[in-house]
């Protein structure tokens, strides 16, 4: 067996309006909304009485998604708020974007802020973590102009 593609990533947020914007300015877009509930939902996630808000959202070239989840019940729970860059698990998604400097002033408006700083790697890319909705690492990076 073999995997056909990868679908989409999956993020856990307590404000979906607020997640979707912060999203929607980085430039990604809606593909569509949903509730889910009842037996089938509670079976594949183990919750009882689970009620879920999604938004899928997609890059504009059309091959990444990402799945923004919110529970009206039970109630979304944190275990490590915050965590850095180097804690087990998964930590950050990566966007290439036009330009690093303008989409982490865009993405402030909305909440993000830059965990460190914007670097120069190597003489042709500026790179940076800033952190977004619920505290996910957004990787981006930019070619610097020459």
């Amino acid at each position: 067996m073999a995997i056909k593609r990868m679908d989409h990533i999956g993020v856990v947020v307590e404000d979906l309006a607020a997640a979707k914007a912060f999203y929607f300015e980085l430039g990604m877009e809606l593909v569509g909304e949903t509730t889910v509930s009842g037996a089938w939902v509670e079976g594949v996630s183990g919750l009882p009485g689970v009620v879920a808000d999604i938004s899928f959202l997609r890059t504009p070239d059309g091959h990444g998604q990402l799945e923004l989840t919110t529970y009206r019940t039970p109630l979304a729970s944190t275990l490590e708020p915050s965590a850095p860059p180097n804690t087990l698990g998964l930590r950050n998604l990566m966007f290439v974007v036009d330009d690093v400097h303008d989409t982490v002033d865009r993405l402030r408006a909305h909440g993000g802020e830059l965990v460190g700083t914007i670097e120069e790697y190597e003489p042709s890319l500026y790179f940076c973590y800033l952190r977004g909705p619920q505290g996910v690492i957004i990787a981006l990076a930019s070619e610097r102009d020459s």
